[in-house]
């Protein structure tokens, strides 16, 4: 090749296709004979181009070909190392890389030195320490040095910032500081540094011994000082060069001027990046690379060559003027219409997230009718990625999230969680269950194991039992777990009993031997199984090197935020036409139909992160690129996209939380298009995705569902009737035959919070103990005191719950007391009996029976709410103390006998005159307007429970569902009758029936 006067350095045009444009120009650049191509180094970004680039080799090939040479420069963003090229054994002299992990532990100690207590703990002061490392790395990266924090500049502009600055950027400095020396004394660097060190060390050596093959680097465009000096050696190397993705050579000088000095100081005061820099154009990155590259834009030359998906070359032209700058953006008024088309590039607007993802993958699967055709997702939005892929396989296609899954969202991932929240949380319920019933959990014996699993749910229901194993030994034990609970405590008993503070080190060794007691080796089977493997075992090793202590309650959380930045990323293996990237991923991908998806704010773009340490003064003054530097780097990853033959730009309305502004660019691109918009809607374009995805589970309307009148037979109808099961008999019918024919009951929650059930038991077992212990005065808020601690009821609940509930037992205990005085007794309290009535047993259990001083019957029951009111007792709708009645004269109790002539509620609710705690009777007489006559008590109540009886147990009328709509009911059964299917046309048919019926007696 004859000698060059200059750097050798060209950019492919967005349309043109990155990856196949560039293997077709480098084919026959360099394959002279067999092995040419093989001689050939390619210096590329990451892991992934890697991959995308050799498939760019295969489908040119055609018959075959040795490969180049490809080494990875290693992105930071993807958290990648360098090639064995560039990390050579003949660095020797460059120091080891510090472990990021260690790192990480040993910053939170210098930052809990540095500000004492007021540093935070656990997981807090390790969030405060990853971000310092985050501030640390992106300024070695920048070229910046300690000291140059340390100016006299950068102290003016720290000491003329707000309060909170001044002490962020004192603890950063000194926290820096600390950790310096610890790298001095271990003969250490920080990564970031080490790297570009070896840039500089191979910049050098290739300077003054150039390679004799070919180097050629392409799509790298990290615009760090030692990396641009690099490139720039590659650029000047006799057979080298640098291929840059989409930098736009046909943009006027004066917009490329606009974009801002770029990191090239005007004078020697002056700040390398200025407010003025369009830091958000997607071609300001690279003209920061060129700059430091020491290179002009004149200097770049156009690739020769096309890729197989290319797309009209006017594309490119629209793609530049669609990112103007904001002063060169107003001349799109006047820009004729070919310079604006974006032919093949479509606009689709969904109503939420479910409904994009939906339309995308109908989209993909009408791509993949065409044969050969490659189609690609590009998303920031893992939720949108997720969503899709699920999606296609409604149609059998397995198409890989190659931007991968968080760690925690694993099932290895989400084991090792749980199993921390249960050590966290000392076996709480919610985290105990999901822990025992995780699809890993159990190994072989899974069968048997769910089983048991099951039985333990059923019975910590409700409140939480207790703190501990020792609690959930006595819960095991009374549902009959007794072996396989031996087992679990076994497991769990290790990482129960580690005290306040223990090694970080031990409590994850500790961790990992009890998560593979639970599920055997298959934990670390699979891909996220390894990932997990390799993270505990460098997290164990860097706290057992930093010596790190950690409450073992908050190893839960440490773990949550450590685990987020693990990324579990699929093998090969899915469909080959079809890709599913995330931004970084899809950078010099191309596909013949690219769709970008989730393009809403704080999406794509990402809302910009200010650095919460240094202040945004400071960082421009060193000549670090300002937070939305990032917003830039994804416009440049959408005109990328943009380049492709067909594109479609996807958003969605809202999200799960509200409403939702589309993206920047999506704005950009309507507003350019101007009377062009209509011909670009999805809904116009022919393809009708969006209606297809509304359609596609939009099944044939049914008609209303009818109100459930379920008719058993005659044996299914004969059942046993309880004192409270009348009242839900007559009221609503449905609710007793699901609950007493078909024997269903509703199931509280795990960790529930107390019901009024709940609350209801231990009312009526605070009274049971107080009677049990012959009533002693006083004695009442002791027992009480000593139940809710037996109870385990939360702190929070007794602190709200005490002052209600106490006021109340002390009116029962002077109630009781008086009553006492005057000769009324205490027969009986919690007392179970029943009686046979037409040949139906009759049963319930009352509160409490008490001896009339004239020789009658008292018949208590106690509410912890307001009691039935008269009007619905009259109405034989709470028969409850006149069932208990009954049973008692038919000498139903034992050791109880007599004619009931008193029917009492005690509520523990307020009462008209303001105190807690009142005694009601529904009974009619005095000046009370609603209730039953007393001496009418009993024989209404069996009249009522005769008709009930006679329709229903012992009859054949149907168990119509809300038989009384206008009675408040419990909704334990609403699900099972479909309620909202049919009560809207009940409503509409009692209307219409009532108003004939006025019609009739007109």
């Amino acid at each position: 090749m004859p000698e060059r006067a200059g750097p050798s350095v060209y950019s492919i045009a967005a349309h043109r296709g990155f990856a196949d444009a560039l293997v077709a120009g480098l084919v026959p650049r360099y394959s002279e004979g067999e092995l040419g191509l093989a001689r050939l180094t390619l210096l590329l970004p990451s892991r992934r181009t890697v991959r995308t680039v050799t498939e760019a080799f295969v489908r040119l090939s055609g018959t075959g070909m040795l490969l180049p040479r490809m080494t990875v420069v290693g992105d930071l963003d993807l958290d990648e190392t360098l090639g064995p090229l560039l990390d050579p054994l003949g660095a020797a002299d460059i120091p080891p890389a510090a472990d990021p992990m260690r790192r990480w532990l040993r910053l939170a100690h210098y930052l809990r030195e540095v500000e004492g207590p007021g540093a935070g703990k656990g997981a807090a002061l390790l969030r405060r320490a990853w971000e310092i490392g985050q501030t640390m790395d992106r300024l070695i990266a920048e070229g910046i040095a300690p000291i140059d924090l340390l100016s006299d500049r950068v102290i003016g502009i720290v000491g003329e910032m707000a309060g909170h600055w001044t002490d962020n950027t004192r603890t950063f400095l000194m926290v820096q500081q600390h950790w310096i020396a610890e790298l001095a004394g271990r003969g250490e660097v920080d990564a970031p540094e080490r790297r570009n060190r070896l840039f500089d060390h191979a910049a050098l050596r290739w300077s003054e011994n150039p390679p004799a093959s070919p180097v050629v680097a392409a799509g790298v465009t990290g615009a760090s000082p030692a990396l641009a000096r690099l490139l720039r050696v590659v650029s000047e190397m006799e057979r080298g060069s640098v291929v840059l993705p989409d930098l736009d050579l046909s943009l006027a000088d004066e917009v490329w001027n606009e974009l801002g000095t770029a990191g090239k100081p005007l004078q020697h005061d002056d700040p390398p990046f200025a407010r003025g820099d369009a830091v958000t154009h997607p071609q300001y990155h690279l003209k920061l690379l060129l700059n430091r590259m020491g290179i002009s834009r004149a200097e770049v030359q156009p690739w020769h060559r096309s890729g197989l998906a290319a797309a009209p070359p006017e594309r490119s032209r629209a793609i530049s003027n669609l990112f103007l700058p904001p002063r060169a953006s107003a001349s799109w008024v006047s820009l004729p219409a070919e310079h604006r088309r974006l032919a093949n590039v479509r606009l689709m607007e969904s109503a939420h997230p479910g409904e994009e993802a939906q339309a995308i993958a109908v989209l993909i699967r009408q791509a993949l009718e065409t044969p050969e055709r490659r189609v690609a997702l590009m998303s920031p939005d893992r939720g949108l990625a997720a969503r899709v892929v699920a999606h296609l396989k409604r149609w059998g296609i397995e198409a890989d999230d190659t931007a991968g899954r968080p760690l925690p969202q694993t099932a290895a991932g989400r084991l090792m969680l749980l199993l921390a929240e249960v050590m966290s949380e000392q076996a709480a319920p919610v985290p105990l269950i999901a822990l025992l019933v995780h699809p890993l959990a159990g190994g072989e014996s899974r069968a048997s194991w769910l089983e048991n699993a099951r039985k333990l749910d059923l019975a910590l229901r409700g409140p939480r039992p207790g703190v501990g194993l020792s609690t959930l030994s006595d819960v095991a034990a009374k549902a009959h777990l007794g072996e396989w609970w031996v087992q679990v405590e076994a497991i769990l008993a290790p990482v129960m009993n580690l005290g306040d503070a223990a090694p970080l080190e031990a409590q994850l060794g500790l961790l990992a031997d009890a998560a593979e007691a639970l599920c055997g080796e298959t934990l670390w089977s699979g891909p996220d199984g390894r990932a997990l493997s390799a993270f505990v075992e460098d997290l164990r090793a860097a706290a057992g090197a930093a010596g790190t202590m950690l409450d073992p309650r908050e190893l839960h959380a440490v773990l949550r935020d450590a685990m987020d930045r693990v990324s579990v990323r699929p093998p090969w293996g899915g469909h080959p036409r079809v890709s599913i990237y995330g931004l970084l991923e899809a950078r010099m991908s191309r596909a013949d139909l690219v769709i970008c998806g989730g393009l809403v704010e704080g999406v794509w773009p990402a809302s910009p992160a200010q650095d919460s340490l240094l202040p945004p003064a400071v960082l421009r003054a060193l000549g670090v690129p300002g937070a939305d530097f990032r917003i830039g780097l994804a416009a440049h990853d959408l005109a990328a996209a943009l380049g492709a033959p067909e594109v479609v730009l996807s958003w969605a309305q809202r999200d799960e939380g509200g409403p939702v502004i589309p993206s920047r660019f999506v704005l950009r691109v309507r507003a350019m298009l101007g009377d062009q918009l209509p011909r670009h809607l999805e809904k116009n374009a022919g393809i009708g995705a969006v209606r297809l995805a509304r359609l596609i589970d939009d099944a044939a309307p049914l008609p209303p569902s009818p109100r459930p009148q379920p008719m058993p037979t005659a044996e299914q109808r004969l059942v046993d009737l309880s004192v409270t099961g009348l009242d839900r008999l007559r009221g609503d019918p449905y609710q007793f035959y699901a609950s007493a024919i078909l024997a269903l009951r509703s199931i509280d929650a795990l960790d529930a919070e107390p019901s009024a059930a709940w609350k209801g038991d231990v009312a009526h077992l605070i009274m049971q103990r107080w009677h049990e212990a012959g009533e002693p005065a006083g004695g009442l808020h002791a027992i009480a005191q000593e139940v809710l601690v037996e109870k385990n009821a939360h702190p929070l609940m007794r602190a709200l719950w005490w002052p209600r509930l106490g006021a109340a037992l002390k009116t029962f205990e002077s109630m009781v007391l008086e009553a006492k005085a005057l000769g009324r007794t205490v027969l009986s309290v919690e007392a179970k009996g029943d009686m046979l009535h037409r040949g139906v047993r009759i049963h319930g259990r009352a509160d409490r029976l008490d001896r009339l001083a004239d020789g009658g019957l008292a018949v208590v029951d106690y509410k912890t709410g307001q009691p039935p009111s008269g009007t619905r007792v009259q109405e034989g709708f709470a028969l409850q103390l006149g069932l208990v009645g009954l049973i008692a004269e038919a000498g139903g109790f034992e050791g109880v006998h007599g004619a009931a002539e008193a029917f009492e509620y005690w509520s523990m609710a307020k009462a008209k005159a303001g105190d807690m705690g009142y005694m009601f009777e529904p009974v009619l007489e005095g000046k009370k307007k609603s209730g039953i006559p007393r001496e009418d008590f009993l024989p209404e109540t069996r009249r009522y429970l005769d008709d009930a009886l006679d329709r229903w147990i012992l009859g054949a009328e149907p168990f119509t569902a809300r038989l009384n709509p206008e009675l408040g009911s419990y909704a334990d059964y609403d699900q099972l009758m479909r309620l909202d299917e049919w009560i809207t046309s009940l409503g509409s048919s009692e209307a219409a029936r009532t108003a004939l019926d006025n019609e009739d007696r007109a």
